[in-house]
């Protein structure tokens, strides 16, 4: 256990260019490293004892920093531990530090952090993917067995596509939010990144179940997610408008059309399906989310939580310059943009709409789900991008074309990577996307697609 953990912090070492960490706790990791040990050797240990994890900067974790990237919680101590990180470390996982993303969850390209951005291991030219895009370049680059992250609208499987992990997205309720800053309440869910699917289950199946601290917790029966078996033929969709979207790289396309082929001659049924209201998927997803993001961050105001201004000279100098100066670009851009749409004169307009036509796309998706029992698509429309290339915040958004379903339905959703793009090497993930706590054919079917990395 101990070669194990000086082995990831050497690898931190040597990619510590890319930008990944924040923090590394290496003396408590080598502490635990020797207890744990200990634990082995007497038969007590748990049952991720040997696991060593990463946490994205969003996630508290009691007597360590947490700053949600951004300058706003720079140097804050949080005083307790998240639910479903406490679940992992009381089943001996050792966590090694904590990674860099967008500040407050918000990007999709890691370019947000207020401490720089996370260099792509793959290629440090390339952005690794937001916002769980240290998580995402931690694992990559062998920094640890597994992390942590929190997806939003895909800040888990973008950037697990972008670097060529696995990433996973429990339902929602399915894993405590207690102890995850919140970007956008009724979207936010905590789940993992490996380079396993049986990974990502242990994790889930320990991490899942009800929570007092969360009301928005589920009380439904964990399933034994962990016990993968061989995946029988399934009903599967495929979304024919998102095959002929523009913002699709053809060479996706094909790809996806070669995996419709295969899992047809697999003996599967893969049929087209149409989504109405696909093109409002993006829209809706930024109207309600800037909603929830403008009322969740209204606490940073220099007077009840975060940064205080020293050049504020009275109570409105205070609240102005302290958020001025805390936030970063994207974060302000996405409160301005909130408050916008829940002002008097516009709440109907814009976000009381976006509620309705945010339920009617979960009434369409279930009614596919009664006929299917899983949806595949691309994870990004691309594969990763170069640093500065989406300088426009319609481009960047539009990359979550693919993935903002899944959060605006509740469902759970997986991405594995499958494709390669043959112009710079870099993984392309394929989503596969489940009826809402079915996360159990979602990953015994994710894991007879996906092995694991070639060795």
């Amino acid at each position: 256990m101990e070669r194990l953990v000086e082995q990831y912090l050497d690898n931190i070492r040597h990619t510590a260019d890319h930008n990944i960490f924040l923090e590394v706790f290496e003396e408590e990791a080598r502490s635990e490293a020797k207890r744990i040990s200990e634990k082995i050797a007497d038969n007590k240990a748990g049952r991720l004892a040997g696991m060593v994890i990463a946490i994205k900067d969003n996630l508290c974790y009691a007597g360590h920093k947490v700053s949600a990237a951004s300058k706003m919680l720079e140097g804050f101590e949080s005083l307790y531990t998240a639910t479903a990180l406490e679940r992992l470390l009381a089943e001996d996982a050792i966590v090694i530090g904590r990674v860099n993303c967008d500040e407050f969850a918000m990007g999709g390209s890691n370019e947000n952090s207020a401490f720089g951005p996370v260099k792509n291991p793959l290629n440090p030219q390339y952005v690794p993917g937001g916002s769980s895009g240290g998580s995402g370049a931690a694992v990559a680059a062998h920094c640890c067995l597994a992390a942590l992250g929190s997806d939003t609208g895909g800040s888990i499987r973008q950037p697990a596509s972008f670097t060529g992990v696995v990433g996973l997205k429990p339902t929602y309720g399915r894993v405590s939010r207690h102890g995850l800053i919140a970007f956008a309440s009724s979207f936010d869910q905590i789940g993992p990144l490996t380079h396993h699917v049986e990974d990502a289950a242990l994790m889930l199946e320990i991490m899942a179940g009800f929570d007092d601290m969360d009301a928005t917790s589920s009380k439904r029966e964990v399933p034994s997610y962990s016990e993968v078996a061989p995946s029988q033929t399934k009903r599967i969709a495929y979304l024919a408008d998102c095959l002929e979207n523009e913002a699709l790289d053809p060479q996706v396309e094909s790809q996806m059309r070669k995996v419709i082929h295969t899992l047809k001659n697999q003996g599967h049924t893969v049929e087209p399906v149409s989504l109405e209201g696909l093109n409002h998927l993006v829209p809706t997803y930024y109207l309600l989310t800037t909603a929830e993001a403008s009322s969740n961050l209204a606490r940073f105001d220099g007077i009840h939580y975060g940064y205080r201004s020293p050049h504020a000279t009275d109570i409105q100098s205070t609240y102005k310059m302290s958020r001025s100066e805390g936030f970063g670009p994207e974060v302000k851009r996405r409160i301005l943009l909130g408050t916008f749409v829940l002002s008097a004169g516009y709440y109907d307009a814009y976000y009381g709409k976006a509620q309705k036509v945010r339920r009617l796309l979960k009434e369409k998706t279930d009614e596919i789900f009664n006929q299917y029992d899983l949806i595949i698509s691309p994870t990004t429309p691309t594969s990763a991008f170069e640093f500065g290339k989406k300088d426009d915040p319609v481009s960047m958004y539009l990359q979550d074309i693919f993935t903002v379903h899944a959060n605006l339905v509740g469902c759970p959703a997986i991405s594995i990577p499958l494709f390669r793009d043959e112009r710079n090497g870099l993984p392309i993930g394929l989503q596969v996307t489940a009826p809402a706590y079915d996360e159990k054919n979602l990953i015994d079917f994710a894991s007879s697609l996906y092995p694991g990395p070639s060795v």
